[in-house]
């Protein structure tokens, strides 16, 4: 007898089109479980490009996928947990995005033409997130590098509160385009446990907004400027800006005080 996803499954196969390594499914109205499974089916058989029609808020897709190769497209607002866990491929929305973008991420790349919701890259451990809007709460939590694996979330508008939260490792650039004069680029508590990594921001912010564990720099070395900027030409590449004018505004350092910032709350 067959169940409720079996039917769906069926569904999906009526909506894909295949055409040499390209495949398009038609999204609208499908179950997240079936839709996921297809996405991995079709990269495990080889298609390096799917593009995805009419998502509608389907949780984890690109979950787990490996395909360094793989180029994923989905037009319409994918649900919480979007390439969470992913190792190597591409997935560009054309879109808004919702919570949780990048969970616990490996590598690859995340492009978002559009805003994003909160906890963006919990726990990231590598790859790039680009937002070419705005960003919500607690952006950046946990997250963490090793090696030569340094995650970057690069956002183009403003974020709120708890941006690199607890942040462990990586790199968090916040850039604060298309703003209105009164608009703060970021909340509160920004960097709140902080013990690793870095944070750049494109504007001035508040004494009152950072926690207590963060300290403010606003020289750069050229050597640090050097490596963001070659960041920031990426994410210009993708959004087609002009890295000149995001140049023209002075970026803050913000970074760790200490590689243990409770530890006495926790050992004598």
């Amino acid at each position: 007898m067959e169940t409720a996803l079996d039917l769906e499954r069926d569904e999906v196969l009526a909506r894909v089109k295949l055409l040499n390594d390209r495949a398009v499914i038609e999204a609208r109205g499908l179950y997240y479980r079936a839709l996921n499974e297809k996405l991995r089916e079709l990269v495990e058989d080889g298609v390096k490009i799917v593009e995805l029609r009419n998502v509608n808020g389907q949780r984890y897709l690109g979950t787990g996928i490996t395909d360094k190769d793989a180029q994923i497209y989905i037009y319409g607002t994918p649900g919480n947990d979007l390439a969470v866990f992913m190792d190597g491929p591409r997935i560009e929305v054309f879109g808004n995005a919702q919570d949780a973008v990048a969970n616990t991420m490996n590598s690859g790349k995340v492009i978002i033409h559009g805003h994003a919701g909160d906890v963006l890259g919990y726990g990231m451990r590598g790859g790039r997130l680009y937002v070419q809007g705005n960003v919500g709460y607690r952006v950046g939590i946990h997250m963490k590098a090793y090696d030569s694996h340094i995650p970057v979330i690069i956002a183009g508008g403003t974020a709120g509160d708890f941006f690199g939260e607890y942040m462990a490792g990586g790199i968090l650039v916040l850039l604060g385009l298309d703003r209105k004069p009164k608009d703060k680029i970021v909340g509160g508590w920004v960097g709140t446990g902080i013990h690793g990594g870095v944070i750049y921001i494109r504007g001035e912010v508040e004494a009152n907004q950072l926690g207590k564990e963060v300290g403010v720099a606003d020289k750069i070395p050229d050597k640090e400027m050097e490596e963001l900027t070659t960041l920031l030409k990426d994410y210009c590449q993708e959004f087609e800006l002009d890295i000149d004018e995001i140049l023209k505004q002075p970026f803050l350092k913000l970074f760790p005080f200490s590689t243990r910032p409770y530890g006495k709350l926790y050992a004598y």
